[in-house]
């Protein structure tokens, strides 16, 4: 069948982007790490001082503004307008304040627009949120990623403490769960999976599982 488009859809914490990297290595595929451009935006916003509920003053703000991704062998670099943020979006900060900027409608257009067009040649994973349901409608295969609460939250705590953080579990579950019902209660593009995709629950899978079940799906749907 050639080189296919692969959506992963699924709430924070559930492994899907270090997964989806992991597969798009195994296939060489390019991963596309469509949580990091709304991470990104929410930096800049944030460095702005830009009051989030404002969708004109953001708007406004990010019409001109460029996200690129950089995708490398182990890691995908992250810029806004040429400025690398690569660490910096991936602090408790922005994860807090992503849900609501993600909301924004005008956040959405600009970047599912900027997604679909590097997803035109396929041989590609994103993951995300809406992949599946608003940006590939059409994907060749489609994964809805999900864990427990409490295993999302320890991977997240384990991830944050390796990087010197201080946050506690208790702290990193509540922001995941309060993100949970952020992500699927928002206006547009609600998380929700898509009533074609497969579900997968890696609650008891490790990460090269949880990657060599995506491989699989890929190589077999190829064939």
């Amino acid at each position: 069948m050639g080189k296919l488009t692969v959506a992963i859809d699924g709430p924070a914490g559930a492994g899907k982007s270090s997964a989806a990297r992991l597969a798009a290595g195994s296939v060489h595929y390019l991963y596309i790490d469509t949580g990091a451009m709304y991470r990104a935006i929410t930096w800049a916003v944030l460095q702005q001082h830009i009051d989030i509920k404002d969708e004109e003053a953001v708007g406004s703000f990010i019409q001109d503004l460029t996200v690129r991704l950089e995708p490398l062998a182990d890691t995908c670099r992250v810029y806004v307008n040429d400025i690398e943020v690569t660490d910096e979006i991936r602090t408790q900060r922005i994860s807090s304040h992503v849900s609501s900027v993600a909301a924004l409608a005008v956040v959405r257009q600009k970047l599912v627009q900027l997604q679909r067009d590097m997803a035109k040649q396929g041989g590609v994973i994103l993951d995300g949120r809406d992949i599946g349901t608003v940006v590939l409608p059409d994907a060749d295969i489609k994964i809805f990623l999900t864990a427990s609460v409490h295993s999302r939250a320890v991977r997240r705590y384990l991830e944050m403490q390796a990087k010197g953080s201080s946050e506690t579990l208790e702290e990193i579950e509540k922001s995941i769960a309060d993100r949970d019902y952020q992500d699927s209660h928002r206006a547009v593009s609600p998380l929700r999976q898509a009533a074609d995709a497969m579900l997968l629950d890696n609650s008891e899978l490790n990460l090269e599982e949880t990657a060599d079940v995506i491989t699989d799906l890929i190589r077999r749907k190829e064939q």
